[in-house]
């Protein structure tokens, strides 16, 4: 199947913890983008490798923290620009520690509630500057 990617060669990712229905029902725990090349290393490894727009760069998922995810299945949407996969969660998601990256709930107005979840992993300690 032929997916389309942007005029830069990236096609965005939704990454999701599997469920065990015949439809996706899982947490988001994150978002990124792939490259022709880092999807094609996440289908040879079975485990989730991205492509960093920042570092400009491939990176597998868990290299520095070991909190890897494995493929489980994947899909792709409609217009076939979306990709989604889902995958088994080594601890936490998050950079910050948090399961997913999107544990920050807002108000109405867009303001911060309290943060309802405790952070798996101390990421101080698992990224040192």
């Amino acid at each position: 199947m032929e997916f389309l990617f942007t005029s830069d060669g990236l096609i965005p990712v939704i990454v999701q913890e599997a469920s065990q229905t015949t439809r996706p029902t899982g947490r988001v725990l994150m978002f990124a983008w792939m490259n022709r090349e880092s999807l094609a290393k996440t289908l040879e490894s079975g485990l989730m490798t991205y492509w960093s727009r920042s570092r400009k760069k491939l990176w597998l998922k868990g290299e520095t923290s070991g909190n890897t995810q494995k493929v489980v299945r994947w899909f792709v949407d409609c217009d076939k620009d979306v990709l989604l996969f889902e995958v088994e969660q080594t601890s936490g998601a998050c950079h910050t520690g948090y399961e997913s990256c999107f544990f920050q709930e807002l108000d109405s107005k867009g303001n911060p509630l309290p943060v309802a979840e405790e952070k798996l992993f101390d990421d101080a300690s698992v990224y040192k500057k």
